[in-house]
């Protein structure tokens, strides 16, 4: 993948746990990592929730303007955030607010993204209402494309119900990003999947012939879909 990784989508489609992970993912790998959280759209399940586990791990967690507890949910972002995107010693994720109003804040950054330099990844969960079809995807997908003004390069199938997730869920959300991808010609990335449900996903796919890349998730925003 390219230095900077920008994750994005619809609200619920687990961006923010695919982007915590991702980041974690990659500092594991010795690389300086710098994390951007610019979901100032939607309280809940924020990457800077766990700004201190992260920074335990070297990770440099960039959110809004104050950084400080009383003022952490003000609508306003940092210029601090410029830094690792124009730095190129740093690999970059940007955990991106919901739908195309979340995502309109990037256009604040543009002048430090590129499409050269940047993968811009759409999450997909096909148990939400509006990405439960291809025509929907493809709707939602082209929102975001009009509103940021870039093209998606990746998709990702991130279909759960938190603790109602069945290993069904994520092999039908798999054949819509699949069509999807194949649709608008951008490339399907991965699948993810939690490991209790890893080996049940496998013999599905293998009984319907497929051998999709599987991203296995820590959870770090939800101790555990299954216990919710």
């Amino acid at each position: 993948m390219k230095r900077i990784r920008m994750i994005l989508g619809h609200f619920g489609s687990g961006k923010t746990e695919l982007s915590v992970n991702m980041a974690v993912d990659i500092a594991n790998q010795g690389k300086k990592t710098a994390l951007l959280d610019l979901d100032i759209a939607n309280p809940y399940f924020r990457s800077r929730e766990r700004q201190a586990v992260l920074e335990e791990k070297g990770i440099r967690v960039i959110h809004n303007s104050f950084g400080y507890d009383i003022t952490e949910d003000l609508p306003a972002i940092s210029a601090e955030l410029k830094a690792p995107l124009e730095d190129e010693t740093y690999d970059a994720v940007i955990d991106v607010g919901g739908n195309d109003s979340g995502a309109r804040v990037v256009n604040q950054l543009k002048r430090s993204l590129s499409q050269k330099t940047t993968d811009v990844i759409c999450v997909i969960n096909a148990n939400r209402p509006e990405t439960d079809s291809v025509d929907g995807c493809i709707e939602h997908l082209q929102r975001i494309e009009n509103e940021i003004q870039m093209k998606v390069s990746g998709i990702v199938n991130n279909t759960h119900m938190l603790r109602e997730t069945e290993a069904s869920h994520i092999v039908q959300g798999y054949q819509i990003c699949k069509q999807l991808g194949e649709k608008l010609d951008i490339p399907f990335l991965f699948t993810t999947c939690i490991s209790e449900l890893r080996d049940e996903v496998n013999v599905l796919f293998k009984e319907k012939k497929e051998n999709p890349a599987i991203y296995e998730l820590q959870l770090f925003m939800r101790p555990n879909w299954l216990d919710r």
